[in-house]
């Protein structure tokens, strides 16, 4: 992907602070370079892999935008809290959150352990939701927040029982916050992304992913990021409490 581009300065991102979660690398890293082409100072956050994160914030920074690196591991409430501080802090706002940070552990009920169920939800949904706690704080009015959670949920998939829960409570949780910050004219949607080309799939959900679709391709990290990049812009200050499906026209 080429990310040394000038700044969508009529996309009134400018001045505008946001943290992408989980944007090493991915979707994540997709969405960050969107938000900085559109003029956002995006925070680039990892949790283990600092290399790609400084890759991502120096592909931003070399194409005109403004990039920092932060890591946290967000499947813990004090590090997802110490995420947004840390940004307003340095940063003396926030704008924009984006819950990306995620894992897809597969596992049936029958198999799955309290230590699987217990690290799938902590990521997926307890990280998460005290992000948005300790973003609600801090947010500008008139902010936004997009949670970012699967197709999958939608789907008869079978095998994941834990994580389609996790997936789904995010969505519930985004409804629930919509009203609540509704009167600063803060914003809460969450994108459902289908089968999306990230370099993790396997051939058979290539293929399965590519059928399903009436476009008969996968989805490419950018055509998310330009959903995220819509729902965080003015353009879509009427839109809120909704869960939007990104995945190709696959039926749900």
């Amino acid at each position: 992907m080429n990310t040394a581009q000038t700044p969508d300065r009529s996309a009134n991102l400018t001045g505008k602070v946001a943290i992408v979660t989980g944007s090493s690398s991915g979707i994540g890293r997709a969405i960050a370079e969107r938000l900085a082409r559109d003029g956002a100072t995006v925070v680039v956050h990892y949790h283990v892999n600092a290399d790609k994160a400084r890759q991502v914030a120096e592909g931003i920074q070399s194409g005109g935008g403004t990039a920092q690196v932060r890591q946290a591991d967000m499947s813990r409430v004090a590090d997802a809290r110490r995420l947004v501080r840390e940004t307003v802090k340095d940063l003396g706002r926030l704008d924009i959150l984006v819950n990306n940070a995620g894992r897809f552990l597969p596992r049936p009920l029958l198999e799955t352990t309290e230590e699987d169920f217990d690290a799938i939800l902590a990521l997926n949904a307890k990280g998460p939701y005290f992000a948005m706690q300790e973003a609600a704080l801090a947010l500008s009015d008139g902010g936004r927040i997009v949670n970012i959670s699967s197709a999958l949920t939608h789907l008869k998939f079978p095998g994941a029982t834990a994580h389609l829960g996790s997936k789904a409570a995010l969505e519930q949780f985004g409804k629930g916050l919509a009203q609540e910050l509704a009167p600063r004219g803060i914003t809460v949607n969450t994108v459902l992304p289908g089968f999306t080309d990230t370099g993790v799939l396997t051939e058979p959900y290539r293929r399965m992913g590519a059928q399903m679709s009436p476009t008969q391709r996968l989805g490419h990290p950018s055509d998310i990021a330009d959903v995220v990049a819509f729902l965080v812009s003015e353009q879509a200050r009427w839109l809120t409490g909704q869960v939007i499906q990104a995945g190709g026209g696959v039926v749900m």
